[in-house]
């Protein structure tokens, strides 16, 4: 696996990005809290495998995997790789590249939570995939970076774009 964009460990095209699947302590659009630790349990070391990376939490949607996930001050952080192979893939990197999507939301079982006005407190959450999308229900959930790695993944994303823009 390369951890920079490029060619993932089966040696095809990637992008990578980065950003905030989840923002602590903020009210989401339906009321809810996440608050930090809810994640720690899912974050152990051999279970990140699981969580999926999916387009607009469609499961028939995968467009690449996680490669790191931690909860730190601000909330869950993410790194992945989006699979270039894919056509849905080099459709939702070119869009994050040309600014049109930058979104990220997530798809959990809720373990533990108690509530609150207007919403509920959420504290212990099992993680099932994280996904890039049009409408984060958490508005600071986004994107923060796109690396479109080497030259032939730049050319694959702009290829792409002109394709999605004639």
């Amino acid at each position: 696996m390369n951890d920079s964009a490029g060619l993932s460990r089966e040696g095809g095209p990637v992008a990578v990005i980065e950003g905030y699947a989840s923002i602590f302590g903020e009210r989401d659009l339906n009321g809810d809290i996440v608050k930090r630790g809810a994640f720690a349990e899912k974050l152990i070391p051999g279970r990140l495998p699981a969580v999926k990376m999916l387009y607009q939490h469609a499961a028939d949607q995968p467009i690449g995997r996680w490669l790191e996930m931690k909860e730190t001050a601000r909330g869950l952080y993410v790194r992945g790789e989006i699979i270039l192979d894919s056509p849905r893939a080099r459709e939702v990197a070119t869009l994050v590249a040309g600014g049109a999507l930058d979104g990220l939301s997530i798809g959990f079982r809720t373990r533990a939570a108690r509530k609150i006005a207007g919403g509920r407190e959420l504290t212990r959450l099992d993680l099932w995939e994280v996904s890039v999308v049009t409408f984060p229900m958490a508005p600071g959930a986004r994107i923060t970076r796109l690396i479109p790695a080497d030259a032939d993944t730049a050319d694959t994303i702009r290829e792409a774009t002109r394709q999605f823009t004639l």
